[in-house]
């Protein structure tokens, strides 16, 4: 006999007087939002080390422009939903500090933030390039969950899901950020 036969032998003897019975696995989680979606999300945004403002839409231009600290050439792309003064069109993306995007929604339960790359987002390479991105996000986008978010997004657009600043620990364990994507990320949420 083999030693694989051998432990398959072994796992079947083991298995033979096992509880075969299967316990519902419960769902519930689709389905109940937490007390406050908003909070939630700021607090995980906060976890995965990203920088947090919270604003309203009239002090939205100044909160932009602190949360952009000392980037002088910065990105805001076609269809952002306010005027930024001096906003040039990019095609070297590596020449600029920092973009300024909107986000199609906002995941509460992981912090995550989905860019499906429609009016104020640009395209793919403008959320990776620079090195700082300032994301701005109406409360209203903020969903309670995965399976909402999934639900709300349309398949057929490109996404990209941004969940705290890049980081990789590739090498011995030891966080790096900024290696795969912007080493900063500031995300702005717009109360209604």
């Amino acid at each position: 006999m083999s030693a694989r036969e051998e432990i398959l032998a072994a796992v079947r003897g083991a298995l033979r007087n096992a509880d075969r019975t299967e316990a519902p696995v419960p769902r519930d989680y689709r389905t109940v939002a937490p007390p406050n979606i908003v909070d939630l999300f700021a607090e995980r945004v906060v976890d995965y080390r990203a920088a947090l403002t919270r604003c309203t839409k009239a002090e939205l231009p100044d909160a932009i422009r602190e949360a952009l600290g000392t980037a002088r050439k910065v990105l805001v792309p076609k269809g952002f939903p306010i005027e930024l003064d001096g906003v040039p069109d990019a095609t070297d993306l590596d020449t600029f500090d920092a973009v300024v995007t909107t986000a199609a929604l906002g995941i509460a339960t992981t912090g995550t933030l989905v860019l499906d790359h429609g009016p104020g987002q640009g395209r793919r390479a403008l959320s990776l390039v620079p090195d700082v991105h300032v994301c701005v996000l109406p409360e209203d986008r903020i969903v309670p969950g995965v399976p909402q978010a999934v639900a709300a997004l349309d398949p057929a657009r490109p996404q990209t899901w941004i969940s705290g600043p890049s980081a990789t620990s590739d090498i011995e364990l030891t966080r790096v950020e900024g290696v795969h994507g912007p080493r900063t990320l500031h995300v702005i949420i717009v109360a209604e």
